[in-house]
């Protein structure tokens, strides 16, 4: 008896010691890149994948919503800071600090729907995400740009949207972390398993899942307004593209939801894979891609992270 709680104690402690090595490694890896190749697009979207699948997983592996109009927060992030930036003439930091801004105000508007649950709430989320696309696309031109978008052209700074776009992956994983070995994190849990349950032991559940569904929201509006900044360009079809929400589901389903390193593997190996094949097969590249996500997760439904903890549970413990 004595011999198991040692065990389950050198698990919970070696636990966030693993996931914060991985931190690093991802801190290194990312901060040294512009110094060691040129190809600063593959690793800045990669880290913008990243963001999306983590952000994803706070709402979706831990409270257990599935938002089918994740878009909508990136997409408002992205025309944020190009209205901020390009129409209030607002330097680019605080237009991107507006995105976020705005993203967090998206997320109060649409909490209201998280009294659903299931595909109920995934079909409302996606209505109010093409809702929030008509809306902008109702304001005036002056504004938004029109039919045409927005260019931040006089921002262009690749670097330094290269450099933001890692802070806000390494505030990303920080966040998930608190999430995930926090009391906040079991609520979250226990509402996802049982929200009968856990309102009876005394969880606030409006509060604590309304504290994931914010952190989900604000991660991917800053996404959406670091990559218009780094693509300067803006326009409504790729902003609200639901491949955005597509991928974000699939990277962290790919990887494990629930798991803290979950969208980082899924994120880390799919884009990697996508890049690979679009580089070879430019025609095929979505046929192709899907076919090897079909593959994925028939063969591993529950993630690579998931799959490797049923397959080794003595080692379940010590997976953050």
């Amino acid at each position: 008896m004595a011999d198991n709680t040692r065990k389950t104690q050198l698990g919970a402690m070696a636990k966030p010691v693993i996931w914060g090595a991985i931190v690093i490694v991802l801190a290194v890896t990312f901060a040294t890149v512009p110094f060691v190749t040129g190809n600063l697009s593959f690793m800045f979207y990669m880290m913008l994948w990243m963001t999306m699948a983590t952000a994803f997983n706070f709402v979706a592996g831990l409270a257990g919503y599935m938002p089918f109009g994740y878009v909508a927060f990136y997409g408002v992030g992205a025309y944020a800071t190009g209205i901020l930036y390009k129409s209030a003439g607002l330097p680019i930091i605080v237009a991107l600090i507006g995105a976020g801004a705005a993203g967090i105000v998206v997320a109060l508007i649409m909490a209201p729907t998280l009294r659903l649950r299931g595909v109920y709430f995934g079909i409302v989320s996606l209505a109010m995400a093409l809702a929030a696309k008509l809306i902008i696309s109702l304001l005036p031109p002056n504004i938004t740009g029109g039919s045409m978008g927005l260019i931040l052209s006089s921002a262009n700074n690749p670097m330094a949207a290269y450099y933001t776009m890692f802070i806000v992956l390494m505030l990303a994983l920080a966040t998930g972390t608190w999430l995930f070995f926090s009391r906040t994190g079991t609520a979250l849990r226990a509402i996802r398993d049982d929200q009968e349950a856990a309102e009876v032991v005394g969880v606030n559940v409006v509060r604590t899942r309304l504290k994931a569904w914010v952190a989900a929201a604000v991660f991917p509006a800053f996404a959406g307004g670091i990559e218009a900044w780094y693509t300067n360009a803006i326009d409504l079809e790729s902003s609200f593209n639901l491949l955005v929400t597509a991928k974000s589901i699939v990277y962290a389903m790919a990887g494990g939801l629930g798991y803290l390193v979950g969208p980082i593997v899924g994120s880390g190996l799919l884009y990697g894979v996508d890049h690979l094949i679009w580089q070879q097969f430019p025609t095929l590249n979505l046929l192709l891609l899907g076919i090897v996500i079909v593959v994925l997760i028939l063969a591993m439904p529950r993630g690579i992270v998931g799959a490797f903890a049923q397959r080794f549970s003595r080692l379940r413990k010590y997976i953050p």
